[in-house]
């Protein structure tokens, strides 16, 4: 190889892992997000292969510590269900099995309490509103989020929805309902 070629090959590695360490600087990424970045930037495919081999074996990549920290993230701020986070994580190339190990962390009681913080939060913005177009509301937000029909019948149970209370603006939850 001539030094001409090999200096191009150092420049291409070079060039790949600057752009990579400047992506993970901002915010952790998995291996298909890097290896899209590089691509997009015009980085070549050995690579690619390349520095995102050795950053994952000085764990600077890492997808399954990145979906134990997505899933927490996700459902401190979105309280999202566990078929969202499912769908969030293939989308951004995470394995099924990972995403399944992280998104194992969450019980149904878990699930079952993200959804009902879910609830609160909109019923608080709710007020005047009749007791059936409340329920709607709630249930179709739930929905959106991926909780199961059961789940979200659940957390409506556990809502005590007076019609006098609710043109009030008066909102009551019950203590426990199982």
């Amino acid at each position: 190889m001539s030094d001409e070629r090999v200096l191009e090959e150092q420049e291409g590695l070079a060039l790949a892992r600057n752009i990579a360490l400047r992506q993970l600087s901002h915010s952790p990424k998995t291996r298909q997000q890097l290896e899209q970045t590089l691509h997009k930037k015009g980085v070549s495919g050995p690579h690619v292969i390349e520095v995102l081999d050795r950053l994952t074996e000085v764990g600077l990549v890492d997808d399954l510590a990145y979906a134990h920290l997505f899933v927490r993230s996700r459902c401190a701020s979105k309280k999202i269900s566990r078929f969202s986070l499912m769908r969030e994580l293939r989308a951004k190339g995470v394995a099924d099995d990972l995403a399944q190990i992280a998104i194992g962390e969450i019980s149904d009681d878990d699930e079952y309490q993200l959804a009902r913080q879910a609830a609160e939060k909109k019923l608080r913005s709710m007020r005047g509103l009749s007791q059936k177009v409340v329920v709607q509301r709630i249930f179709g937000m739930l929905a959106r989020k991926g909780y199961s029909s059961a789940v979200a019948s659940k957390v409506l149970g556990s809502l005590e929805l007076d019609s006098d209370d609710l043109t009030r603006g008066d909102y009551y939850l019950a203590d426990g309902v199982d």
